[in-house]
């Protein structure tokens, strides 16, 4: 699901699961490789997890709110607060690592 800071508050800060947002960009190689990861967890993790994606450069007040400095960055929040971060592409493992630690916490 792709958001703006206008549906930040809704979709990500009410949310009753915790919630993965991917900043990334179109011309963003690794961005573009980790894609299809990314979907594939949404899928697996449906229900437990929601998965959001911010295009820094069409919502770049978003990504600054967040200080993101590099793409992708996947920003882990539960119960309206960031509970992990990802900087740079990360396989399928790592990524579901992160998320266990924040959903099992």
């Amino acid at each position: 699901m792709q958001i703006t800071s206008k549906e930040y508050g809704k979709e990500v800060e009410k949310s009753d699961i915790p919630v993965v947002i991917d900043f990334y960009a179109d011309w963003c190689m690794p961005c573009r490789m980790m894609a299809p990861i990314f979907d594939k967890l949404s899928t697996q993790y449906k229900g437990r997890v929601k998965f959001v994606k911010v295009d820094v450069d069409s919502d770049p007040s978003l990504a600054g709110k967040f200080e993101v400095m590099g793409i992708p960055t996947l920003v882990l929040i539960d119960k309206g607060k960031e509970r992990g971060r990802i900087v740079g592409f990360a396989t399928e493992n790592v990524l579901k690592e992160k998320i266990n630690e924040v959903i099992i916490h």
